[in-house]
């Protein structure tokens, strides 16, 4: 059978356990055996990884060692599919510039509210705004016939590389309260081949209502499939 790895902690404001908890049935009706970890300690386990064909991660922030990182970025060389959502993949291991080396984007910030309209809590970052699917993303099996949605919720602005497959962006308008001067775009959903792997990050997700959103929900499903080890 095919087998996924969960991995799940860090920030409890994201929810690891529930967030990833919305999926094990998913992939149960996929034909995934499921095992699940509440720590990376098991990168560090070459023959759990050689054996497992996806890693889902939610880990944000929190610290990873030098032969976990070792261990999760051989597995991905060899054709272990690694994928995940918001800060439990694109905001985790701050401290390895190796890691972000290999997801190829890193959470930046997120833009607030007006400040006269911000109430101290976390809905101060939760800002409309539109997914918008690329050219490429159109085209590519994970996000193909989805069209260009809304969420209101925490718009990531990603720091990235060249080497990554953009099949989804979001705009962030350039605002008399923002010290940046134009609007920037910003990777929302992107893939990366890295070695024999493949590798898909999704950065809407902040929330559980978010991850329950159709389009959403279906990107991050899809990406569980596309990523999964292949033969070819």
């Amino acid at each position: 059978m095919t087998s996924a790895l969960i991995v799940r902690g860090g920030w409890e404001g994201h929810r690891p356990v529930e967030a990833t908890d919305l999926f094990v049935p998913f992939l149960k009706e996929s034909g995934y055996t499921v095992r699940i970890e509440d720590s990376t300690e098991v990168y560090a386990d070459a023959d759990v990884m050689a054996a497992t064909d996806l890693v889902v991660q939610c880990v944000t922030m929190s610290t990873i060692t030098g032969d976990q990182l070792a261990g999760l970025t051989s597995a991905v060389v060899a054709g272990t599919g690694f994928t995940g959502w918001h800060g439990g993949i694109a905001d985790s291991f701050r401290n390895s510039s190796d890691y972000l080396h290999l997801v190829g984007g890193q959470f930046a910030t997120h833009p607030g509210k007006e400040p006269g309209l911000r109430c101290g809590d976390e809905t101060d970052n939760f800002l409309p705004h539109t997914v918008t699917i690329t050219d490429a993303g159109r085209e590519h099996p994970v996000t193909a016939g989805i069209a260009d949605f809304e969420l209101t919720t925490e718009q990531y602005w990603v720091l990235h590389d060249d080497l990554i497959d953009v099949l989804a962006t979001t705009t962030h308008p350039a605002r008399p309260w923002q010290p940046w001067q134009r609007p920037v775009t910003s990777p929302a959903i992107w893939t990366r081949r890295w070695g024999a792997g493949r590798i898909l990050v999704t950065t809407p997700g902040h929330s559980l209502d978010v991850l329950a959103d159709r389009n959403v929900r279906t990107v991050i499903e899809r990406g569980m499939i596309w990523v999964t080890r292949t033969a070819g």
